[in-house]
């Protein structure tokens, strides 16, 4: 998901005076679990078994592999989200966890917390510090130490149908209200289009959303967590989409469906509502709409510039891995070496626009995006300056699993989804015994 090569100023605080406290009072108690160097080297040449969802993944182990004879990595496709996360924790308990795997930064804090993370501050924590902007740091580094190594980031932005907006005389919206109207105008003039489709939710959208309208989901006050997933600023995200949705301005189609698909290739949609890594599905599944689609900075509350991340990727070492820093050595070159991006990116059926957090990785993977589908304008440069506006301030929290999953579950009620997360979550967080501010 890269762009221009600015350094993101994403002042996310998943810093340690906000997490060093429930977040991770049971993870720092267990130990790092690094072996000494010497038995390990002793070992070699050894095999390490890696666990992703990632596209390409396979490719670039064999990559790895390749130039690397002393280190085997033995790659295993598994489930993304909730699924794949679960897959992973059972994995950890039952003694038979992979040494690498990847893993959603909304995720971290909860596995870290809960002891299912060797601490790679020995092993990773100066690769983090030297090789990645300072704001992204922040999404890896919790309670003071490293648990993992960022791959990419992921701003969320505006695409929209060039022609579409030109035939109705609507311009870019630069505001929310801004973006109501333009939707009202179209669907006025062409019953058939919707400014977008948001049906169903998708609760890291929703999230994404709510980050750049100034939520505050997680945080502490002294040793008890804050739980605010229906805040006042959430509610009125959740509320604007369901009032397009209910106006008919936006489509009730869900997302992630064969419908979106159909709206967004047909012209029913005037707009997606996407992240850095998004700009890749055009060119992959509507090529015959070249030249017709434009990028542009979300839309915001106030016309100031601000937006919030959609996802995101980072690699950890499961706890009870025996090989952290053969592990720590793939992870370095996975996420740092411009060889491991052209591996990942070149062996794609689809066109892939992830924006890496590295910025010797971002250049790389720009020089391998063909930007011509967007006709006079380069999607890596255009996420760069995304990620630099992303808004400061999130963090998440212990139970973001258990809140996705009963948002998910929620329907189409963005309102409803926002309080079934709120009441996961202080259920979840009561049940891991740490305790509620009031």
């Amino acid at each position: 998901m890269p762009r221009t090569f600015r350094t993101p100023r994403i002042a996310l605080t998943a810093s340690a005076s906000l997490v060093s406290l429930a977040l991770l009072a049971t993870a720092c108690g267990r130990g790092a679990g690094t072996e000494a160097a010497g038995a390990e080297a002793a070992a070699r040449p050894v095999t390490l078994t890696y666990w992703s969802s990632s596209a390409g993944a396979q490719q670039t182990a064999d990559a790895f592999n390749k130039t690397h004879p002393g280190v085997q990595v033995r790659f295993s496709a598994v489930p993304g989200g909730p699924d794949g996360a679960a897959k992973l924790a059972n994995a950890v308990k039952g003694g038979n966890a992979p040494d690498i795997a990847t893993m959603d930064y909304s995720a971290l804090p909860e596995f870290a917390s809960g002891g299912n993370l060797e601490d790679l501050s020995a092993t990773s924590g100066a690769l983090v510090s030297e090789k990645f902007p300072e704001a992204v740091q922040s999404l890896v580094k919790l309670g003071g130490r490293t648990w993992a190594v960022p791959f990419d980031v992921t701003p969320i932005e505006l695409f929209y149908r060039k022609d579409i907006f030109e035939k109705h005389g609507v311009a870019v919206p630069r505001t929310w209200e801004e973006y109501k109207a333009a939707g009202e105008k179209i669907n006025r003039a062409d019953p058939s289009v919707r400014i977008t489709n948001f049906g169903g939710g998708d609760p890291a959208l929703l999230a994404g959303l709510a980050w750049q309208a100034g939520a505050r989901w997680y945080g502490t006050e002294g040793d008890r967590w804050k739980v605010a997933i229906d805040d006042p600023a959430s509610k009125k995200v959740a509320g604007y989409w369901n009032g397009l949705m209910d106006s008919g301005v936006a489509s009730k189609t869900p997302l992630w469906g064969e419908g979106e698909a159909k709206e967004r290739s047909s012209g029913q949609v005037a707009t997606v509502i996407g992240a850095a890594w998004t700009a890749g599905t055009f060119l992959a599944n509507y090529p015959d709409l070249k030249g017709k689609w434009g990028i542009a900075p979300l839309p915001t509350w106030d016309g100031k510039p601000a937006t919030g991340m959609y996802g995101g990727t980072s690699y950890i070492v499961p706890k009870g891995s025996k090989q952290t820093k053969a592990a720590a050595e793939f992870i370095r070159w996975v996420t740092t070496e411009p060889e491991a991006i052209r591996a990942r990116l070149s062996s794609l059926k689809a066109p892939s626009s992830a924006l890496p957090a590295n910025p010797a990785m971002r250049a790389e993977a720009a020089k391998l995006f063909d930007a011509s589908y967007f006709e006079g304008q380069d999607p890596y440069a255009l996420a760069g300056e995304a990620a630099g506006t992303v808004l400061p301030g999130w963090t998440w929290g212990p139970v973001q699993l258990q809140v996705t999953a009963a948002q998910g579950a929620a329907g189409a009620d963005l309102v409803k989804s926002l309080s079934e997360g709120q009441s996961a979550a202080e259920k979840a967080v009561r049940s891991r015994g740490l305790t509620l501010a009031r």
